[in-house]
């Protein structure tokens, strides 16, 4: 008989004075913004990373956390209810305004982001690209932590499994699960965070679009993999073969990712 880890249930408020709750969720997600913020601020601050390439400089990078916050919470959320449960938030269309419950698509964030950093680049009249090279570069902060929160709030397990650390998630039923919010913590977060930081080192942000080229890339192939112990969402189920929502958004991420990197590599270095 295998080992069964109990489920650490968390108190979803991590703060109350008086009426005022602040939940670990909304936590998780300042957390990594900020943190993003300072790695953001670090990577402007060192011109050697750059050579001779145009960027941003500490000014754009502050007010870019407004402009991206926005994007990430619009976006993410408004991802969810039109990819994931439709039919619901037609029914029920002010449950869509309750972010505080939990229900963010990556994808659709990324597409806020997306959209306010081009708004944000052409308002400061820079270059979009450079500025996407840093977003790209920051935002396995924000995944590391997002992850972390889906695991805290017990939501998005993983597959029946009897693997020594399976854990049994409420309302899941009573059978053992992947921790899979783990598993894409450490890929989609620590792990793409390192090789993108390494990259950095070695010079990614002196070729334009070389970043953006290696998260699409890697968050796509990490989010691929995750997905294989991942539960899809009950309203979605599988498609054909065995694929999810979440792999089917992820393949055009790849695609993209492989002909920046290699349109990258082909230009000489700044």
């Amino acid at each position: 008989m295998s080992l069964v880890l109990p489920f650490p249930v968390f108190d979803p408020v991590a703060i109350s004075l008086g009426p005022i709750a602040i939940r670990w969720y909304a936590l998780a997600y300042i957390a990594g913004i900020m943190l993003g913020w300072y790695y953001a601020r670090r990577l402007v601050s060192a011109p050697s990373l750059w050579g001779s390439r145009p960027h941003p400089d500490l000014r754009d990078i502050d007010d870019l956390v407004t402009w991206a916050t926005l994007g990430i919470v619009a976006g993410g959320r408004l991802g969810f209810v039109l990819i994931y449960n439709p039919a619901y938030y037609l029914s029920h269309p002010l449950d869509a305004l309750k972010v505080w419950e939990g229900g963010m698509s990556f994808h659709g964030g990324l597409i806020g982001v997306l959209v306010a950093g081009l708004l944000f680049a052409r308002s400061r009249k820079i270059a979009g690209l450079a500025l996407f090279d840093i977003l790209c570069t920051i935002v396995p902060v924000g995944l590391l932590f997002g992850r972390i929160a889906n695991f805290i709030n017990g939501e998005l397990w993983g597959r029946p499994s009897d693997v020594a650390w399976a854990m049994v998630f409420p309302g899941a039923g009573p059978e053992p699960r992947h921790p899979s919010q783990l598993y894409q913590a450490a890929m989609e977060g620590a792990l793409l965070l390192l090789v993108l930081g390494i990259a950095v080192r070695l010079g990614a942000l002196r070729r334009p679009g070389l970043a953006c080229g290696l998260f699409g890339a890697g968050y796509g192939l990490a989010r691929i993999v995750g997905e294989n112990f991942r539960m899809p969402d009950a309203q979605l189920g599988f498609f054909f073969g065995g694929l999810t929502m979440g792999m089917l958004l992820s393949v055009p991420m790849v695609l993209i990712g492989a002909i920046l990197i290699v349109r990258a590599m082909q230009r000489p270095a700044l």
